[in-house]
């Protein structure tokens, strides 16, 4: 019987463990298979962290698309922290275009999210160029109630002509806890990942720009009602199937009136 890989082994693991822990999970993997770290921080996708950049002192969210060795680049600065002399940063064309997207994402954001941290990373393809888009926004955790929600989209650029193939992978990841002392502990996580191909008409680099806002904004505006229904919708259902709302002795009454009239239609 052949042995089950690693990787694959690892990833399945990750699948059946809480969501909201990936990131502490993750950690705990690579200390025991050091040998997958790089497999596995390239392939999970886990909560944002925040990090202030030293030189314009703005908020951009951490993931592995701006991470070179143990440094972070900022997408408003072009720096890495901890400082990095030789770490991989894009072309001068896609330096500002990710910088025209980080000004684009950054008032989506405060329409969309009133409030949060977005960050937009782009790099260097050989037929185009590819980039993420990454949103967070997280409630103060407080002694009875946290969350978060975090939006990673991937998207790959490829110029034909007088149009662009774009490819989008988009993975939300939710988080929302709540404890009471009557009602108990709620703990609700999950992630959820979609993916679109699209040909759309560009005439410069700033449609570009345009193009994949349009396709993360009704990306998110598609998987935000799908998280409401199966999330929300769901844990309604079972929750209302669950609890008696009105008092049992009236639901008995009713039950046994129509009982009565089941049995006298018979007669």
């Amino acid at each position: 019987m052949a042995s089950a890989d690693p990787f694959d082994s690892a990833l399945d693991l990750l699948r059946r463990l809480d969501p909201k822990d990936t990131s502490k999970n993750l950690d705990r993997i690579c200390s025991i298979v050091p040998d997958l770290t790089e497999d596995l921080l390239s392939s999970v996708d886990q909560p944002l962290d925040i990090r202030r950049c030293k030189k314009t002192g703005r908020d951009y969210l951490l993931c592995d698309y701006n991470r070179d060795g143990d440094s972070y680049r900022s997408p408003w600065s072009n720096e890495f922290d901890p400082p990095l002399s030789d770490g991989t940063v894009p072309s001068e064309r896609v330096r500002k275009m990710e910088e025209k997207a980080n000004e684009a994402f950054d008032i989506y954001r405060e329409l969309y999210y009133d409030g949060g941290v977005s960050s937009v990373y782009l790099w260097n393809l050989d037929d185009g160029f590819a980039g993420v888009v990454l949103l967070k926004k997280s409630v103060s955790p407080t002694g009875k109630s946290e969350g978060a929600w975090d939006s990673i989209h991937v998207f790959e650029a490829v110029d034909r002509a007088r149009t662009a193939h774009y490819k989008l992978t988009s993975t939300i990841i939710l988080h929302l806890s709540n404890s009471y002392e009557v009602l108990g502990d709620m703990n609700l996580s999950g992630n959820m990942t979609r993916q679109i191909e699209q040909d759309m008409q560009i005439d410069d680099d700033s449609s570009h720009i345009a193009n994949i806002g349009r396709l993360v904004e009704d990306m998110e505006l598609k998987m935000r009602n799908l998280l409401q229904e199966v999330y929300f919708g769901k844990t309604k259902d079972v929750v209302g199937d669950l609890r008696s709302i009105g008092a049992l002795t009236e639901r008995n009454k009713d039950k046994a009136t129509y009982q009565e009239m089941m049995t006298s239609m018979k007669k």
